[in-house]
């Protein structure tokens, strides 16, 4: 029985979220708030369980060694805390600049080793391999990229060759953006048919059920 009551919930709750496509509605921002609170409450719990409890309290409170140190990432925590207090507000800033600053210290070596090194090394493709197709396909990539870069090419104005060259870069542009919206899209329709699928599969099992 409770089986059953968990597929209602659930297919009311899908539903409810689904009725969005015909407009904003009551029983779309009840589900959405419900979802909201719900995630909150989740993350929160999480978050206190497996980070705060294990990774800081536990630590200190069984005087591990070194957890002394600690109780400086705990302090800039408290820090954060003061936001909800306007006079003493201000002092939130200093640990929100020590995060925003290792924050975009991890983001730009990240970045540079993680994501531009490896699609430099990426591009650095031999023109003849051999194989007649992938050498095509390597010369394409090879040329596709130096096209983009000089439509990203600011410093002379867009004429003659440098032009013809920003203009073929803004058709290898669209292509990838168009690939990447599709891919989106494709990612935005498997999740629909999942749901549905749900729905379908479930009142399947309530038929059966009575």
């Amino acid at each position: 029985m409770m089986e059953v009551i968990g597929i209602w919930i659930a297919c009311g709750l899908t539903i409810a979220i689904l009725s969005f496509l015909y407009g904003d509605n009551p029983i779309y921002k009840f589900a959405e708030h419900l979802y909201v609170g719900y995630s909150a409450a989740y993350w929160l719990i999480y978050i206190w369980h497996f980070e705060i409890k294990q990774m800081v309290v536990q630590p200190i409170a069984g005087r591990q060694p070194g957890a002394i140190w600690l109780i400086i990432p705990l302090f800039f925590g408290l820090l954060m805390l003061t936001r909800w207090f306007p006079r003493i507000a201000w002092v939130s800033r200093w640990s929100i600049a020590f995060t925003v600053g290792i924050g975009s210290g991890l983001v730009l070596t990240g970045g540079v080793q993680g994501f531009i090194i490896p699609q430099v090394k990426a591009t650095l493709l031999s023109l003849w391999t051999g194989n007649v197709w992938e050498s095509i396909n390597n010369f394409i990539i090879i040329f596709g990229v130096l096209t983009t870069l000089l439509y990203f090419f600011f410093s002379r104005e867009h004429k003659g060759i440098l032009g013809a060259g920003a203009n073929i870069g803004i058709v290898f542009i669209m292509i990838a953006m168009g690939a990447s919206f599709g891919y989106t899209v494709m990612a935005r329709i498997s999740l629909l048919i999942g749901r549905l699928s749900f729905l379908w599969d479930s009142i399947l099992r309530l038929i059966r059920f009575f």
